[in-house]
């Protein structure tokens, strides 16, 4: 089968090429999905280029990628089933996450072909596209986590989306309206259209309105862009209100250090924990990655989550999608199609 392969780490455009490599084979609990759609998200921008660099020792590899295929994020068709599956049959369409845990690692997703745990796979709604659903997995994981961890969201709280427009942003509102949350969206002026599409009650244009110093105030403060200081956001948050740092770091846009710039900033916070009432311990359990699909399938098939495509690419052009995703241009999610 065709498939990227990432030689080392570094620049997408001279690591990453096409490749034939055999096929894979299911094992006991997996299913091997002929890949219709994959995604291109931030994940995969740092596994490939392989920063931070303290990320390497966390799955993925220190010289090189232990897996050579990158990609984490797929929807496609069940090609094969190993015998201990009983939840998926050949034929069915599905969506999902190649690897486990908290890997910061590639997942075989951007080839022809991948094998992948029945576990964290759910079949796709029929009311969504193959390039829909595959913008899904892990986004979604990560939004999920973040607003149902140990302070869940509640119906009628107000949430503030600092970056609502992105991957993750765009998710976390579309969740946190379907969990009967009142939805303010910080964005660029050229996304604030696309928030406003998906449900937003508010929005703010970062270019003109601080979020910090309105008359609003909030319960939750999800701030993905990672541009906000938890000082800043005390201002406008309830008393008993919970700040949310995603730790987004702009495809290296504060300089490449071995802990980048989302590590350090996660530990003082989790360090402040102690003193701040605003600051909640980090949630470090793994999420439940079942349960999180199923959530995922049902809102979907409800229209409740919609995801946005921006743009797709077909397999071979890998690097240039992952160049467009780090400009930061994209008005939805980017997607490869083998």
């Amino acid at each position: 089968m065709k498939a990227i392969l990432q030689s080392a780490y570094g620049d997408p455009a001279l690591v990453l090429s096409v490749g034939e490599v055999p096929m894979p084979r299911p094992g006991a609990a997996e299913v091997v999905v002929r890949v219709r759609a994959a995604s291109v998200h931030p994940d995969v921008w740092h596994v490939v280029k392989g920063w931070p660099a303290v990320l390497r020792i966390m799955g993925g590899g220190f010289a090189r990628p232990k897996t050579p295929i990158p990609g984490t994020d797929m929807a496609g068709v069940v090609e094969s089933v190993g015998s201990g599956v009983t939840r998926f049959k050949v034929g069915d369409a599905v969506f999902g996450e190649c690897v486990q845990g908290f890997q910061w690692a590639n997942g075989g997703a951007f080839a022809e072909y991948v094998a992948v745990s029945a576990d964290v796979l759910a079949l796709k709604p029929d009311n969504v596209t193959f390039e829909q659903a595959a913008c899904v997995p892990t986004a979604g994981l990560i939004a999920w986590h973040n607003l149902m961890g140990h302070r869940p969201l509640r119906s009628g709280q107000h949430v503030l989306i600092n970056g609502a427009g992105g991957g993750v942003g765009a998710i976390a509102l579309q969740l946190a309206k379907a969990h009967g949350a009142e939805v303010t969206a910080v964005e660029h002026p050229d996304k604030l259209a696309l928030v406003r599409g998906l449900g937003a009650d508010h929005v703010l244009d970062y270019t003109r309105d601080d979020p910090t110093k309105g008359s609003a105030r909030y319960d939750l403060i999800l701030d993905v862009a990672s541009t906000l200081s938890v000082t800043d956001c005390a201002r406008v948050l309830q008393p008993d209100g919970v700040y949310i740092l995603i730790g987004h770091d702009h495809y290296g846009a504060s300089g490449f250090t071995w802990l980048g710039s989302g590590i350090p900033a996660f530990l003082k916070l989790a360090v402040r924990t102690a003193f701040n009432p605003h600051l909640i311990k980090p949630n470090m359990a793994a999420p439940d990655k079942a349960k999180g699909m199923a959530l995922f399938a049902d809102l979907m098939a409800k229209g409740q989550l919609t995801p946005v495509v921006d743009r797709t690419y077909p397999l071979a052009e890998a690097a240039h999608a992952l160049a467009y995703l780090a400009s930061g241009r994209a008005l939805g999610r980017i997607v490869l199609t083998p």
